[in-house]
């Protein structure tokens, strides 16, 4: 008998909406916004990377075929938070505000992101 694997929920340093910059790959040195996030795989979607073409058949009689361009998934160690006011990439650490709420903050520029 086999044993099943486990899906474990990754944390994840990154959110939806999070300004991002790619680190390595083909787009090295784009920066995009997260649009979506795969947590079980670790997988990240940025607006404007990863674009590939795909074709889909028609799917009635009649109908004509499509080529679209759409984002896929890059995992997430390849991107590093982006701060648009100070224009550099920085790790995240978490921090607590004066009230006591836990906040995740840019290590570089000490930006709060929350």
């Amino acid at each position: 008998m086999q044993k099943s694997k486990a899906t474990v929920r990754q944390k994840m340093h990154v959110r939806k909406g999070d300004t991002v910059q790619v680190i390595t790959g083909k787009d090295k040195g784009t920066i995009g916004e997260v649009v979506a996030i795969n947590a079980k795989k670790s997988q990240v979607i940025v607006q404007g990377v990863n674009v590939r073409t795909k074709h889909v058949k028609p799917q009635q009689e009649g109908e004509s075929g499509q080529i679209l361009t759409k984002e896929f998934p890059i995992h997430s160690s390849n991107v590093m938070l982006y701060s648009t006011k100070q224009k550099v990439a920085s790790r995240m650490t978490y921090s607590f505000t004066d009230d006591g709420r836990k906040v995740r903050m840019l290590k570089k520029t000490g930006e709060i992101l929350d």
